[in-house]
């Protein structure tokens, strides 16, 4: 795999740097060959989140919503085994800690399961996303009409038994800086 800031396309030499594939104002494409790369996208992105940060995840089955989370998690200091798919319990909240600081909080939702969205209110829902902290949840279609409208979307493609494609798209100013800054990271 080809890291970003490499000049040759094809030096595999760089592993586990995700490849930056391009940026168009408020997005970024970042290719990522293989799940060891995976920590270092991850970091990059917790490095640069603010403490009140709304993520959209979207993917297909198999495409690696949940161990994304699970990476960002690491990269906070929570420990990956205790992330696990919210699909049965909908919304998992962690605390972890941040360049030495403790009081990260993450919350992870999964509404793949929620029956409808005017049940999302039963979910604690409002709760899990009233104090400031990273929300991440997957299958953000379902309750649309609640995603607020500053956030960051991550689409996840799936290229291949291990590759991946993370687009990343701000849909508001509190999250613009994040892709900026994601962007330069990966370079």
């Amino acid at each position: 795999m080809a890291a970003a800031n490499s000049s040759n396309p094809g030096d595999s030499s760089m592993t586990s740097a995700p490849e930056i594939h391009g940026r168009n104002g408020n997005a970024v494409v970042v290719i990522v060959e293989d799940e060891s790369a995976l920590p270092a996208l991850a970091g990059r992105l917790a490095a640069v989140l603010p403490p009140a940060a709304f993520i959209a995840l979207e993917g297909d089955l198999g495409a690696g919503k949940t161990t994304f989370v699970k990476a960002v998690a690491a990269a906070a200091g929570i420990d990956p085994a205790d992330v696990v798919s919210p699909t049965f319990g909908l919304i998992h909240e962690h605390g972890g800690v941040r360049g030495g600081t403790a009081g990260i909080r993450l919350v992870h939702a999964d509404m793949y399961r929620l029956p409808a969205a005017a049940e999302l209110q039963e979910t604690g829902w409002d709760d899990a996303i009233a104090a400031p902290g990273w929300v991440f949840v997957e299958w953000p279609g379902r309750i649309a009409a609640a995603l607020p409208a500053d956030r960051l979307d991550v689409s996840i493609g799936i290229d291949g038994p291990h590759s991946r494609t993370f687009t990343f798209v701000s849909r508001g100013p509190g999250h613009d800086s994040v892709v900026a800054a994601l962007c330069a990271a990966t370079r």
